[in-house]
């Protein structure tokens, strides 16, 4: 059978660019302390029984500090918190506390929630595993909340939010 070439780098990460993805903060607490990260790239596994994945640059702190305390938290933005993407992009120049912004409180793994988030999805992360530049974590989730706001969106590099008309 014959290898098929890969695509230019470049190509691909211009085409990636064009998905529209909802806009996570992905969270965890234990012996190394809170820590969060920005991410576009999460998604429900199953429903029976219910489970996440996240896939996060091994660049980010939060990466190394969710394997080693073993649990994460999903937290959905709403199209008002772009302000919290970006502190936890780390676009923020000088913010030393990024949990500064918004309001945090805890579900059953003692991961940061927002406390208005469009949803937050309490996991126990069950299987990691690396692929080139990202770590990818499933996750068992043991505690969700949702509330009304619409989401915030990422696409061709710039935030935007739906409507519901």
């Amino acid at each position: 059978m014959q290898e098929k070439t890969s695509v230019d780098l470049q190509v691909f990460v211009d085409a990636m660019s064009r998905l529209a993805n909802g806009v996570n903060v992905v969270t965890t607490a234990g012996d190394t302390g809170r820590d969060g990260v920005t991410v576009s790239s999460a998604c429900s596994v199953t429903a029976e029984p219910p489970s996440m994945l996240a896939c996060i640059n091994h660049e980010a702190r939060a990466a190394d500090a969710i394997e080693y305390n073993g649990v994460l938290c999903v937290n959905v933005l709403s199209a008002k918190q772009s302000g919290i993407s970006d502190a936890f992009a780390r676009r923020v120049d000088g913010l030393e506390d990024r949990f500064s912004r918004g309001e945090w409180g805890t579900l059953e793994t003692g991961s940061p929630v927002l406390a208005d988030a469009v949803a937050a999805f309490d996991c126990v992360v069950e299987h990691s595993m690396s692929k080139g530049t990202h770590r990818i974590f499933i996750a068992r989730v043991v505690a969700a909340v949702y509330g009304d706001e619409l989401p915030l969106v990422y696409s061709r590099r710039s935030y935007g939010k739906i409507s519901w008309d």
